[in-house]
């Protein structure tokens, strides 16, 4: 298994490009490869968090707190990318959004509810109904992504209340608890229905664990298999500063991605990803030194690893034909930047692309649209003029990128002639 870790600055800056001449003038900066054009969608909707657009080109955002009366902002596209209604609605907060069937899933911290979609109808008319209830409340890692398969199975994120599971959570030199006992009803991925209500959560609903915190989860359906990027522990040098440098901190531990199988054990929180080695090795609260692995040989490890404390938010597979064929089958991967570099500065902050071969991805991933922050260096994630938090492919086969700090929408669209067996031009 061959693992990148670094992207040279070299290599990123003669892969991302301005857009093109014929390109909307407002991109707001934000870079995307040559060929590509990106539209400024909507702009000041609310604190964004995760996108879904149905199949009639109506987008729908989930936010971590209701504007104009609703937790959820609806728009209308009269065209792709040119909005001409937005509409709120929904007594929710949270994360988490899926569209399966005639069905909008909503994630919020405590349950998982639905509203039924009417057909041609940019709002429902009717009330939610709670698919999940009963999900631990905790302070913090309490966000519920979703993702749904083509069978009606809904796979929700239990993230880990915890850093590293110690006695005393992120108190230096704190050693941590064995066996970890938040792995009973956190830590993991928990499978569902999608087409039943009144669910209740309960450990026997558990399908992975291991996994200290994902935001980013995807469902592909051409390998049918379900897909992540972790959030990897948070700390080395401010907890252990006798066993890492605060170099060592900011690049240290991956941001794991893998695929997550049923049954499978992915190491939180006794191990960690290193990806200098290449492997997992023990926790520092575990008895490691940064070196050993110890006992972590016997969890699964990640196909590769993004750099550290990236923060992946959103993950959405490509599998339309309007993009060049290079990105078909692939993965983007949207970034919200780190806060755990400090004092060096911040990093993160683009959407990246993941290639897909031989039904599996590839370690060469690359950063697909960049400038979101707005000034470098970022030393502190509030200062970055945007935050990547949510992806959608559209129905027209755009991919859409919505930003938690000041609440817009792009489109990034193919605006170059047709290439690989793509369809040229899409309107803007």
């Amino acid at each position: 298994m061959r693992i990148l870790f670094y992207v040279g600055i070299a290599a990123l800056a003669s892969f991302l490009t301005p857009a093109a001449a014929a390109c909307p003038a407002d991109n707001s900066g934000i870079r995307v490869p040559s060929g590509f054009c990106i539209r400024v969608v909507a702009k000041n909707l609310g604190p964004l968090r995760h996108l879904a657009i149905r199949e009639n080109g109506m987008i729908y955002a989930i936010m971590t707190s209701p504007r104009h009366g609703g937790g959820v902002v609806a728009l209308h596209q009269a065209e792709p990318g040119r909005v001409d209604k937005i509409r709120y609605f929904g007594k929710v907060r949270g994360t988490g959004i899926a569209l399966y069937k005639r069905f909008l899933y909503l994630g919020e911290n405590t349950r998982i509810v639905r509203y039924r979609l009417d057909r041609g109808k940019l709002v429902p008319s009717g009330p939610a109904a709670v698919v999940v209830s009963g999900f631990p409340r905790q302070y913090q890692h309490g966000s519920k992504s979703l993702a749904i398969d083509e069978n009606g199975n809904l796979y929700v994120n239990v993230g880990a209340p915890s850093n590293a599971c110690q006695r005393r959570d992120r108190v230096p030199g704190s050693r941590g608890i064995f066996p970890c006992p938040l792995l009973q009803s956190h830590g993991g991925i928990w499978r569902f229905r999608a087409a039943r209500t009144g669910q209740v959560f309960g450990t026997a609903a558990r399908y992975a664990t291991g996994i200290r915190n994902i935001v980013a989860l995807a469902w592909d359906s051409r390998t049918h298999a379900l897909y992540t990027a972790m959030m990897g522990r948070d700390q080395l040098h401010g907890n252990w500063p006798d066993l890492y440098s605060v170099a060592q901190n900011a690049e240290l531990p991956g941001e794991e991605f893998f695929r997550v199988v049923e049954g499978g054990n992915y190491g939180w929180p006794y191990c960690y990803f290193d990806s200098r080695i290449e492997r997992l090795v023990l926790a520092p609260e575990y008895g490691g030194n940064g070196r050993k692995a110890g006992y972590c040989t016997k969890y699964l490890e990640p196909l590769f690893a993004f750099p550290a404390h990236w923060s992946p938010e959103a993950m959405v597979f490509y599998h339309r034909r309007e993009f060049p064929r290079r990105y078909r089958g692939g993965a983007f991967v949207a970034f919200h930047g780190s806060w755990n570099r400090a004092p060096l500065p911040q990093r993160g902050f683009v959407v990246a692309f993941v290639p897909w071969k031989q039904d599996r991805p590839g370690s060469d991933w690359r950063v697909f649209a960049s400038g979101f922050a707005g000034r470098n260096p970022v030393m502190s994630p509030g200062a970055a003029r945007f935050r990547p938090v949510g992806l959608a492919v559209g129905s027209a086969g755009g991919l859409y990128v919505a930003d938690s700090q000041r609440g817009w929408i792009w489109r990034i669209y193919w605006g170059g002639e047709p290439a690989d067996g793509g369809s040229g031009r899409s309107p803007g």
